[in-house]
């Protein structure tokens, strides 16, 4: 049967629905916040060498007013300049070998060493800025040596997200959409409460990898549980307001991670609420569509039927006899050819095996430049927590964007359009100077704007480049892609190591190939009908 005519009936979207929609999208603004708070969780903090003789041994102060004769600027690790002094991290004059006692300093404003500016040495202790505390102070994860743990914790987060991402994509299949959205929820709380009570950098690193497995199904099963209980005319906006929840979640880390700065503290408050979500087992129905692809057609019609006493209506006999005697749409499908031969027919079509290679990459790179750009925000100048939280913000224009383009310029000019605004935006931002903060910014903020829409295009656009038998296994294959990406990103701000504009050339160069392949390779789909086989798919 077709669902679409009982929804005519019960309303498109009418109170039931609404209700529901909402519920499955408040774990999303969670999941979000999951997603990216490893970004402060694994952030580098400000921290210094320190120096026995001057610190105090119980209490530290981080910015204490003689460190610039002990410490140099952190413009000697770096090579770029500061416009105001910043101790170096792992670097310090050597001091006078005269023997300091216990009681030579009274407290943290003086100093009774003397400095040599002209010899400088490495360090082997820190004194961490108490108002910004991570797993560098935990671990002592320090200096250059140590960056590369930093951004590995990313990668692990990344990697869990692309095998959660098949895992509950295969579970949910399964075992139903409500299910696995409620174990998905589960064990990112539970992961993330591990992150807070690990002891160890391996420990940490095990719950931030169960965290984001849990954390990469709850998105799409709330998408699933929340679309396909409304009207076809209602999909587009109800899939649009479910990424606004994403993007205030991830904007929500920045805040606070500013208010509690402790990365613990951080880490339990955007997982263990999510925790009240067990109570959605007795709250929220199951996938209608799920339930009769199952022939589970007596519980399908409950949930129906509860849902037009919800919405105030009366459903007719026909549509509640329909759903009472309705069959497995796969009985149909069974006459038309098997996947494995249109596969096959796909493979050997150098069309389509080339459009498919080049969408990966596309994928990949968008991906990678959407992640490094949020990840990298908290290294531009200015207040870091402002910073990602405009970065976060900037998406839900950049979906409006992709709503607004693509019926006025279609999906190529839309996607190669896109592509190469964030990559002029982040090749300018390469060269515009620190010291011009608003411009960087901008720049900044009008590529994260762009990829968001890219991202939003691509969905569309690979849909309709492909026949139908293969449609959906080359879009998950194609988000699959995307996970490479995203697993890179995190070490974009190690680029800046070696100097400081590599990660913005890296987020230039990525679309920009991407942009020309595209415009060269790929057919304008606009107004043409989805392609049914391989030859139809060739031809467009």
């Amino acid at each position: 049967m077709d669902f679409d005519e009982v929804l005519e009936e019960l309303g498109e979207l009418g109170r039931f629905q609404l209700t529901n929609y909402i519920l499955v999208c408040l774990p999303v603004f969670f999941s979000a916040a999951n997603s990216l708070s490893y970004v402060f969780v694994a952030g580098t903090p400000d921290y210094r060498c320190r120096i026995e003789g001057c610190d105090d041994r119980i209490s530290p102060d981080y910015s204490a007013s003689w460190v610039n004769r002990a410490i140099p600027d952190l413009e000697y690790e770096t090579g770029t300049a500061n416009s105001k002094y910043v101790p170096s991290h792992c670097s310090m004059y050597l001091h006078d070998n005269a023997t300091v006692g216990e009681g030579a300093f009274a407290n943290n404003d003086t100093c009774p060493l003397n400095f040599s500016t002209e010899s400088i040495v490495q360090c082997t202790e820190w004194v961490f800025d108490s108002r910004d505390w991570t797993i560098v102070g935990e671990w002592n994860l320090t200096c250059n040596s140590n960056l590369w743990k930093l951004s590995l914790i990313g990668t692990i987060h990344f990697a869990g997200i692309f095998c959660g991402s098949m895992f509950f994509g295969t579970l949910a299949d399964r075992y139903g959409r409500k299910l696995m959205f409620i174990v998905s929820i589960m064990l990112m709380t539970a992961a993330g409460i591990g992150q807070v009570v690990s002891n160890s950098y391996d420990m940490f690193a095990v719950f931030v990898y169960l965290n984001a497995v849990g954390t990469a199904g709850i998105y799409p099963l709330a998408f699933i549980i929340g679309v396909e209980l409304v009207g076809r005319r209602k999909r587009e906006l109800c899939g649009i307001v479910l990424n606004y929840f994403y993007a205030v979640g991830e904007a929500f880390v920045a805040l606070i991670a500013w208010w509690f700065g402790s990365w613990r503290m951080l880490q339990l408050a955007v997982s263990a609420p999510a925790a009240i979500f067990l109570c959605y087992y007795w709250f929220i129905p199951e996938s209608v569509r799920w339930l009769l692809a199952r022939s589970e057609n007596r519980k399908a019609k409950d949930i129906v039927t509860k849902a037009a006493r919800a919405n105030k209506v009366v459903l007719s006999s026909r549509i509640l006899e329909s759903m009472e005697n309705a069959t497995n749409e796969d009985d149909h499908d069974s006459k038309k050819p098997p996947m494995r031969q249109m596969l096959a027919m796909a493979l050997s079509s150098k069309v389509l095996v080339s459009r498919t290679v080049i969408m990966f990459y596309v994928w990949a790179a968008t991906a990678f430049v959407y992640y490094g750009l949020s990840v990298n925000s908290t290294s531009l100048s200015g207040d870091k927590y402002w910073n990602f939280a405009l970065v976060c913000l900037i998406e839900i224009p950049g979906c409006m964007m992709a709503l607004f383009i693509l019926p006025r310029f279609g999906r190529r000019i839309s996607l190669v359009g896109t592509l190469m605004i964030c990559s002029i935006t982040c090749g300018a931002g390469a060269v515009i100077p620190t010291s011009v903060y608003w411009a960087a910014i901008l720049l900044f903020l009008v590529g994260k704007l762009a990829i968001t829409a890219s991202f939003a295009v691509l969905y569309v656009y690979t849909a309709e480049l492909f026949p139908t038998a293969i449609r959906s296994c080359v879009v998950g294959c194609s988000s699959t892609m995307s996970r490479v990406g995203a697993m890179i990103a995190p070490f974009a701000p190690l680029l800046g190591t070696v100097f400081p504009e590599l990660p913005f050339i890296c987020f230039a160069a990525a679309p920009f190939l991407a942009a020309i392949l595209a415009i060269f390779l790929f057919p304008e789909t606009k107004g043409r009908r989805l392609p049914e086989t391989v030859k139809e798919a060739e031809a467009i």
